[in-house]
């Protein structure tokens, strides 16, 4: 290996490790703000009884609180 094979290498991978470290501290700062604009607490899903259908609950599902609701029936065993 020549010595300017050496010096492009050292440049090659300071470059990379810059880009990597970047990318890791923007993926850091998304997560500390995710966690701040929750309260601090982990999100949940939500689960809500909103009707009955003949013997049956009807249930709505928002998972992680976003505005997409999921319905489903849920039916005791007898």
């Amino acid at each position: 290996m020549t010595e300017y094979d050496k010096t492009a290498l050292k440049e090659f991978l300071g470059g990379a490790g810059v880009v990597v470290g970047s990318f890791v501290a923007l993926i850091v700062i998304l997560l500390v703000i995710i966690n701040v604009s929750s309260g601090g607490k982990p999100l949940e899903s939500s689960f809500e009884v909103v009707d009955k259908y003949k013997e049956c609950d009807v249930v709505r599902y928002a998972p992680h609180q976003v505005a997409e609701y999921k319905y489903f029936l849920h039916c005791e065993n007898k």
